[in-house]
């Protein structure tokens, strides 16, 4: 049996997206993929650190399935050429192109606002992550060792970045 995956489109989030992207959230973001779960506890509560607008979403038709977010890493204008990412995408629709779909168009609309680097940050326990990144053309920066403390163990924090 052949799957078929559905036409993905790539387009700014909106406010009746809110409830997909706060349970996306949800199921993204665990111990293995981010140093402290995400525990957004309303759409509204989401909607303040997100408004509509400031991300990408990956949906067919209204099913919202991932997202990408750009936002300075600093308020200092020498800074300001540089975006960081922040990205997910649900579970089940992982190795199906919706990841790449939202990098490409992120660093597509990032260079036409001016941005010449991406950056990000991945757990070292989410090695599918950093491998989907270097696929992509990201390279590992740096390395900080033993940053963050979860469940018991110590974890690498690795910063990643891409020239636009």
């Amino acid at each position: 049996m052949v799957k078929v995956t559905p036409r993905i489109s790539v387009r700014p989030s909106k406010s009746e997206d809110a409830p997909q992207l706060l349970a996306l959230d949800h199921l993204a973001w665990n111990h293995f993929t981010a140093p402290s779960e995400t525990k957004w506890t309303s759409p509204e509560e989401y909607l303040e650190k997100s408004p509509p607008g400031t991300q990408l979403v990956a949906a067919v038709e209204k099913t919202v399935f991932g997202y990408v977010s750009v936002r300075n890493p600093t308020p200092l204008k020498s800074n300001s050429h540089v975006g960081e990412l922040t990205i997910a995408v649900h579970p089940s629709y992982q190795g199906l192109g919706v990841g790449k779909a939202l990098m490409e168009e992120v660093e597509k609309r990032a260079y036409e606002e001016g941005k010449s680097k991406l950056s990000l940050r991945v757990l070292a326990t989410n090695p599918f992550a950093a491998a989907f990144y270097k696929s992509l053309g990201y390279e590992e920066q740096g390395r900080l060792e033993n940053e963050f403390y979860i469940d018991g163990e110590y974890v690498d924090d690795l910063l990643m970045y891409k020239f636009l």
